[in-house]
Parts: structure tokens; C-alpha cells; sequence
């Protein structure tokens, strides 16, 4: 059973990760990890030895690529193409009335937030995906929360598959930073944001909430990582609430781990998620989470002893875990909560059961075929 993995290639956040870590795990001549931009995931595939094509275009969507898909379909024998993300999921359900395949695409994010703050375009490209969605075989969903999800958008409930995010929790690398390379004193507390600049990820939140922390504990900051539309907007904001010295935009950055082992606590503001890779990454250097409590957050972030959990959009839930975490850095509380984390997340969200349950899943099609 020969599987091609299909992504638009422009991913460079959980996403990617989540794509990578997976080809990796697999058998390299039974999968192969097609892309239709030329960017950071094909790039990182190929220094990682994944078996790849690239369908290159002059366009989003074209008829010329729909062509070139289908004779690599036929030519290679593809008996199965997984999708991730809604440009991925609205070829393969074009694909599929032209050739047969058995389809599985993976639900990363809530479609209908995908497109957050794009107007009439975004709202026309979400229907396209989730009416897409619906004619897949099988969907996996990386959380308990979004097969309800799924099943509320009227997907059939015996197509959802749950399959937990998963990371390799054997490699690790030594911190190349120290706070001073980016001017923060090695004495001053650091929260740490991984996440697009965009409407989703809840950043004018966590400025909020940030500023009112700094007038009681002048001696934080806080690092962004990522980059996307609201950069400016986000910029002025800061501006505006007079903590520029504080709130570091580190934009794009292909070192992220290195960032989590530099941070003291790893912030999630995102409004929606699935099951974000960015806190099993704080975990597995054993930094410490304060996230919102979307998709399956809850499952990592069990309780009290291992992270905050709070309610999306709610800055004063925001403000008092951050001082909370002030409070335990003090009094060096910080790190037993990261170890506990750490074993937490090391025992159930590995790679190894991540793949597994994937891979169960094409087992389950092969046979019902």
C-alpha cells in the first residue's frame, strides 16, 4: 500500500512539525510526502531523507495541477493520499473524481477559523474544505474536542479516528542561547509565545494581559516567535500600552527548540486548536505552560501540578496564572512543575504511539477494502 501524504508546502509551524516527525517515523518506500509550494516543509523533508514530489504551480488552484497530480497518482500506484490543510483536502476531493484512491486527512485546526479575519474569500475557502472533509473515508482527530467538533459539522462519526499528537522524546539538543543574547538580564523571567502572528492565535490577549503583569513585576518579557498578518497591528499595540523594552518579535525562527529551553514558562493564547505541538515541545525540555483551554490542552495540561489551564479571551484568568508563575519562579517552583510535565507528556504522547494509531488507520482501510 503505497501513501502519499499532501500538504500545500507553506506550512512552518505545528503543522510541519506535525508532518516531519510523522514521514519520519514511517517506512520511506511505501510513503511519500507531496508538496505545491517550494518552502520551508519541503525543504526540511528533503534534509531529513523523506521520499518527496513536488507539484510545482503558477497558482494557488489550477487545472494543469490537477492534471500532474493525477499521472503521479496512477503512474506511482497510489492507493492512498492523506491530506493536511484545506488547499491539500480541496484537490484530493477534486482528485477523486478522476482516479480512485482511499482517502484520510488529518484535522490540524477548526476549518472554520482557518480562514479567521479573511472576509468573504475566507468564508467561501472554509465551506470548500469542510465540504471536501465530508467526502474523505476516514478523518483523524488529534483530539477528543474536535471529533465533537467534526461530528456537530455533520461528518459521519464512523469516519473519525482519534489519534493524540505525538513527539520524539529521545532527542534532545543543548540550549545555544543565553537570555542576554537577546538583551533580557539573565535574572529576569521570560514567557515564551510559538505561534503565527494571526487572529486565532489570541495575541492582542496576551499583550494585554502582559502589561498589566509588568506594572507589578517590572523585570519580565515576553518573546514572540512567528511571524503573520497582525505583525504592525501587534507592533502598535505594544507601542500604544508602552512595553516595547519588555516584548521581543522574534519573528520566523527554525530553532525553536532552543527557545523553549532559554523560556521559564512557554504562554498559549490561541482562541481554537487541535492539539498543539507547541506545549508538548515546552514539555519535553520540561518548561512549564500556561495555555488556554481549547481542543486537547486538557489532556496534557491535566492539572494544576503541571501547567495553567485558562478560558480563551479571559485576561484576568490570563494575568493571575502569569503572576502565579512569577510567584513559583521566586520560590523555585518552577522546575518540579516542568519535571512533572515532562513525565506526563513523555508517557503518552510519544512519536512511536502517535505513528501507531496512524498507521492503524490505514490498516483498517487496506482491510476493508
Amino acid at each position: 500500500m503505497k501513501i502519499l501524504h499532501l500538504n500545500a508546502g507553506n506550512e512552518t509551524g505545528g503543522g510541519m512539525y506535525h508532518i516531519l516527525n510523522l514521514m519520519k517515523e514511517f517506512n520511506n518506500e511505501q510513503f511519500v510526502l507531496g508538496v505545491m509550494e517550494d518552502g520551508e516543509l519541503l525543504k526540511r523533508a528533503n534534509e531529513s531523507g523523506i521520499q518527496t514530489v513536488h507539484f510545482s504551480c503558477n497558482s494557488r488552484f489550477s487545472i494543469p495541477l490537477i492534471h500532474k497530480m493525477k499521472s503521479y497518482i496512477q503512474q506511482e500506484h497510489i492507493h492512498c493520499i492523506h491530506t493536511h490543510g484545506p488547499r491539500a483536502n480541496v484537490y484530493a476531493n477534486i482528485l477523486r473524481k478522476i482516479v480512485p484512491f482511499q482517502w484520510v486527512v488529518t484535522i490540524h485546526s477548526n476549518p472554520f477559523l482557518d480562514f479567521m479575519g479573511k472576509g468573504m474569500y475566507g468564508k467561501l475557502l472554509s465551506k470548500l474544505n469542510v465540504n471536501a472533509m465530508r467526502q474523505a473515508d476516514k478523518l483523524v482527530a488529534i483530539s477528543h474536542p474536535f471529533k465533537d467538533f467534526l461530528i456537530d459539522a455533520g461528518i459521519d462519526e464512523a469516519k473519525i479516528v482519534i489519534a493524540l499528537n505525538g513527539i520524539d522524546f529521545t532527542h534532545h539538543v543543548e540550549c545555544k542561547y543565553r537570555k542576554q543574547d537577546f538583551g533580557i538580564a539573565e535574572d529576569d523571567f521570560v514567557f515564551l509565545m510559538v505561534a503565527r502572528l494571526e487572529e486565532v492565535k489570541g495575541h492582542h490577549f496576551a499583550l494585554e494581559a502582559f502589561s498589566e503583569v509588568l506594572k507589578s513585576a517590572g523585570n519580565c518579557h515576553l518573546m514572540l516567535a512567528g511571524e503573520g498578518a497582525l505583525q504592525q497591528q501587534l507592533e502598535k499595540m505594544v507601542t500604544e500600552l508602552g512595553i516595547t523594552d519588555h516584548v521581543h518579535f522574534l519573528g520566523y525562527r527554525n530553532d525553536i527548540e532552543h527557545l523553549y529551553q532559554l523560556a521559564d514558562v512557554t504562554l498559549l493564547t490561541s482562541l481554537s486548536e487541535s492539539f498543539p505541538l507547541v506545549l508538548l515541545e515546552s514539555a519535553k525540555v520540561k518548561t512549564p505552560v500556561i495555555s488556554t483551554d481549547v481542543g486537547g490542552v486538557s489532556e496534557l495540561v491535566v492539572d494544576k501540578s503541571v501547567g495553567w489551564r485558562i478560558k480563551p479571551g479571559n485576561t484576568r484568568e490570563l494575568i493571575a496564572a502569569m503572576n502565579d508563575a512569577l510567584f513559583f519562579y521566586k520560590r523555585g517552583m518552577l522546575r518540579l512543575m516542568g519535571e512533572k510535565l515532562y513525565n506526563h507528556a513523555s508517557a503518552k504522547f510519544t512519536l512511536e504511539i502517535f505513528a501507531e494509531n496512524i498507521y492503524n488507520v490505514y490498516r483498517s482501510m487496506k482491510k476493508s477494502n
